[in-house]
C-alpha cells in the first residue's frame, strides 16, 4: 500500500487534498493520470489530480455542505484504488464561499452575502522577490481592493526585462543580457535561445503560484488568474495546441479547488496573433468540462471586444476602446450582453509615457464612480516611476497615489446599498444617477446622484408629496459625509461648488 495523506476534518469551502506517492518514471505529466471522486448526502463531484513532484500526486476538492464525505482516488498512477472519508465543518466568520454572479448585473458570495469588485492589477507580483510579495500582502491587507489581477506566466514589457523568480516548466530561458529599451519588441513571442520542455511542468512555480492564492482568499481577496498573454519573450504564447491543452487542465487541477479563483482566460486575447477563436472557445469547454465549482469565467481585451454574449462568459472583463470614456458606456454594455460589467483597465493612476498609465486619482476615482452609479465596477492599476523600478501595476510593492484610500470610501457606500448593487436611472443631463437594482420585496426609496467634474452649489428634487427623504452629501475625494436634514415634497439641497460631489438619498421608513 502506497502512503496517503489527508486531513479529517476541512470547513465548507475549503480546500481538501488528498496526496499519494505513484509512478514517477517516465513523464508523470503526461503518461500517468489521476481522478477523485467524492460524494456526500448532497453532492458528488469528480476531479482530475495532479503531478507535483518527487513523486507525489496529489488530487484536491472544495465541499459545499457541512456532512460526511467519503473519496476514492484512483488511476494510472498507481495499480491501488484510495479511500477515505472526511467531515466538512461550518465556514469560519471570514469564509463566504465563491463569488458568483447575482441580480443579472451584480455579484454575490455563495452564502448570499453582496460582493462588490474593487479589483486591482499586479501582473507579476507573484514572481518578484519573497520580500516584494511579502509587502504586496502587507499592502493589500490595509486596501479596498478585494479582487487582484495576475499571471501565471512572466511578463515581458516595459519596466519588465527582469527574469522571473521561477519559470513554469523545466528547462532554461534565453540571455536576458541581449535586451535593451531599443530592441525588446524584437523578443516579444519569438522566444530566442529558450529551451523548454512544455510538456513537464516545474511544480515549484506552481506551488509557489497557489502559496500566493491562499495568501489571498486569507486576505478575502479574489484572484483574478490570467492563465494566458501575449508579453512573452519565453515562448509560453506559441506553444502547440496540445501544449496548450495540456497546460489548460495541469492549472485547472491545481488551482480550481480554491474558493477566490476567477479565470480570465487571458489578458488581451487579441494580441495573441497566433491563437484564433476556435482555440479561445476551446480552452473555455476545457474549463467548464473540468472546473467542477463554475468559478467566474471571463476573457480580456485590448482593441476589439469578445463575444461576451458567449454562455461561457459569466461577466464581461473589459478594457476602455476610447481615450476619454469607458465607465460612461456601462449602461450599453449592461443592455448589450446583459451581464456584471467590469471595467478592469480603465487607465491607471500613473505618470509613465503611455497613456494608459498617466491619469491622476482625482480622474481614477472618478471613473469609479461614474462605473458604479452606472451599473458596473472600475479596476485600478498604479504605473508611478520611482528610483526602485518597482511599479504597482506589475510588481506590487507599495502605493503610492491618491486614489486607493478614496476606493474604501466608494465600497463602504457600496455596502451600504440595499439589496445587490446599484442600477442606472433616468436623471438630468448633468448628473449621473442611480437606484438599487430591482430586488424582490424592496420598495425602492434609495437614490444616489454623482456630479463628477460639474460643481453645482444647489440641487433641486422632488419625489412626491406623501414621503419623507434623509438626504446626505457626500464629497467623494474628502471622504466625508454631512447630513442635509429630511425632507418632503420638493426640496433643495446646498452644495459646496466643488467638484466630485455626490448626494445620497433615502426614503424615511415609518415603523
Amino acid at each position: 500500500m502506497r502512503e496517503i495523506n489527508y486531513v479529517t476534518t476541512v470547513e465548507k469551502w475549503d480546500v481538501f487534498e488528498v496526496a499519494v506517492s505513484g509512478h514517477s518514471e517516465n513523464n508523470p505529466f503526461t503518461d500517468y493520470d489521476i481522478q477523485g471522486r467524492f460524494c456526500s448526502k448532497n453532492e458528488e463531484k469528480y476531479v482530475d489530480g495532479f503531478y507535483d513532484g518527487e513523486g507525489i500526486y496529489k488530487v484536491r476538492f472544495m465541499p459545499s455542505f457541512e456532512e460526511t464525505y467519503t473519496f476514492e482516488i484512483k488511476g494510472s498512477f498507481s495499480e491501488e484504488v484510495y479511500q477515505g472519508s472526511f467531515m466538512v465543518t461550518a465556514p469560519k466568520p471570514d469564509n463566504h464561499g465563491p463569488v458568483r454572479v447575482a441580480n443579472t448585473y451584480h455579484f454575490a458570495y455563495e452564502d448570499g452575502r453582496p460582493y462588490y469588485p474593487v479589483g486591482t492589477t499586479c501582473y507579476v507580483w507573484s514572481l518578484q522577490s519573497e520580500d516584494l510579495q511579502k509587502l504586496t500582502l502587507q499592502t493589500l491587507s490595509d486596501s479596498a481592493f478585494n479582487k487582484i489581477r495576475f499571471c501565471i506566466f512572466p511578463k515581458h514589457y516595459d519596466y519588465n526585462f527582469n527574469e522571473p523568480i521561477s519559470y513554469p516548466y523545466e528547462g532554461t530561458p534565453c540571455d536576458n543580457s541581449v535586451l535593451t529599451k531599443e530592441n525588446f519588441q524584437e523578443y516579444v513571442g519569438c522566444a530566442p535561445g529558450n529551451n523548454w520542455d512544455y510538456k513537464r511542468f516545474n511544480p515549484k512555480h506552481f506551488q509557489l503560484f497557489e502559496k500566493r492564492i491562499k495568501d489571498l482568499m486569507n486576505l478575502g481577496i479574489e484572484a483574478d488568474i490570467i492563465v494566458m498573454h501575449p508579453y512573452d519573450r519565453w515562448g509560453f504564447s506559441m506553444m502547440t495546441k496540445e501544449e496548450d491543452d495540456l497546460y489548460w487542465n495541469y492549472v485547472i487541477a491545481r488551482f480550481s479547488a480554491y474558493r477566490n479563483v476567477w479565470w480570465s482566460l487571458a489578458n488581451e486575447y487579441d494580441l495573441m496573433f497566433h491563437k484564433n477563436i476556435e482555440d479561445w472557445e476551446r480552452y473555455a469547454k476545457i474549463i467548464c468540462q473540468k472546473d467542477v465549482y463554475n468559478h467566474l469565467r471571463s476573457i480580456h481585451n485590448c482593441k476589439p471586444f469578445y463575444d461576451y454574449t458567449r454562455p461561457w462568459i459569466t461577466h464581461c472583463s473589459i478594457q476602455r476602446q476610447d481615450i476619454y470614456k469607458t465607465a460612461e458606456y456601462v449602461e450599453e454594455w449592461r443592455i448589450r450582453y446583459k451581464k456584471p460589467v467590469v471595467l478592469d483597465e480603465i487607465a491607471y493612476e500613473g505618470n509613465i509615457q503611455h497613456g494608459w498609465g498617466n491619469i491622476s486619482g482625482q480622474e481614477l476615482v472618478r471613473r469609479f464612480w461614474e462605473a458604479a452609479c452606472r451599473g458596473g465596477y472600475a479596476g485600478h492599476g498604479e504605473t508611478y516611476l520611482n528610483k526602485d523600478g518597482i511599479l504597482w501595476w506589475s510588481h506590487g510593492g507599495k502605493l503610492h497615489g491618491e486614489s486607493p484610500e478614496r476606493f474604501k470610501f466608494l465600497l463602504n457606500i457600496l455596502k451600504e446599498t440595499p439589496g445587490l448593487g446599484l442600477a442606472p436611472m433616468e436623471a438630468k443631463w448633468d448628473e449621473v444617477a442611480a437606484k438599487v437594482e430591482s430586488v424582490p420585496f424592496y420598495d425602492g426609496g434609495y437614490y444616489l446622484y454623482y456630479y463628477g467634474f460639474n460643481r453645482p452649489s444647489f440641487r433641486e428634487y422632488y419625489y412626491d408629496d406623501v414621503h419623507t427623504y434623509e438626504v446626505e452629501v457626500l464629497d467623494t475625494w474628502n471622504m466625508t459625509i454631512t447630513n442635509a436634514g429630511k425632507f418632503k415634497g420638493k426640496f433643495t439641497i446646498d452644495l459646496p461648488g466643488r467638484e466630485y460631489m455626490a448626494v445620497r438619498i433615502r426614503r424615511v421608513v415609518v415603523k
